[in-house]
């Protein structure tokens, strides 16, 4: 049985929802405050869940990289474990400098909350191994800072490497402007590909009830 470590800042509003993810798909879980300085030993993977880190009062992301833990979770992805950031958290992971690129103000400086389809771009990696390539899912997205931006010598590096993993897209997989994204990316991961941030929810998107069962495979894959 896997077990799945979830940080909590103040701040936080999707801890228990990661939580009853994880706990669906057979996990078990600790929430980890923020002033905490360890990991469980026995963690299998990081959860940085999203919500307003700080109530988000300086840029996303920015505060939340000071915090004790990310010490112990930088050491813990340096040492190969696995790391997820979902929305706030994929902010935090570009804050440490465990993923490349940077999230800014979505265009138009709305904040965005509806379903919105995905392609997935790239399943060579635990996160999206049990999707197909090109597959679209749909999952909600919920951000006013989800606008990706990276420069373009380290664009061609994440191209290479294949560590683009999903790009926002219609219902046919062609690519749409959702906030600004350099090419409508939702989602990458480090060169190692073993720390993952995306924009979209998956952890929302386990029901039926609530309008899509696509997160499922995106979870299901880090915890094979």
């Amino acid at each position: 049985m896997k077990h799945v470590a979830i940080l909590q800042f103040p701040g936080t509003n999707c801890d228990l929802d990661t939580k009853y993810a994880f706990e669906k798909l057979g996990c078990t879980t600790t929430v980890i405050w923020h002033k905490e300085r360890e990991l469980p030993k026995n963690a299998d993977l990081v959860v940085i869940p999203g919500g307003f880190s700080y109530g988000d009062y300086l840029r996303s992301g920015a505060i939340a990289q000071f915090s004790p833990i990310m010490n112990s979770v930088i050491t813990f992805a340096n040492s190969g474990g696995k790391v997820l950031g979902i929305c706030n958290g994929f902010q935090i992971l570009t804050e440490v400098g465990l993923l490349p690129g940077a999230l800014k103000r979505n265009i138009g400086l709305h904040f965005i909350s509806k379903f919105q389809t995905l392609k997935v771009v790239n399943n060579s990696n635990d996160f999206l191994q049990k999707c197909d390539k090109d597959r679209v899912l749909n999952i909600p997205i919920a951000h006013a800072d989800g606008n990706y931006y990276i420069d373009e010598e380290k664009f061609k590096v994440l191209e290479k490497n294949e560590q683009i993993l999903l790009r926002y897209s219609d219902a046919h997989g062609e690519p749409v402007i959702v906030n600004g994204s350099v090419t409508s990316i939702a989602g990458v991961c480090n060169q190692n590909k073993n720390v993952f941030g995306l924009m979209p929810h998956p952890e929302r998107a386990l029901e039926d009830i609530l309008g899509s069962t696509d997160g499922i495979k995106m979870l299901e894959g880090l915890i094979a």
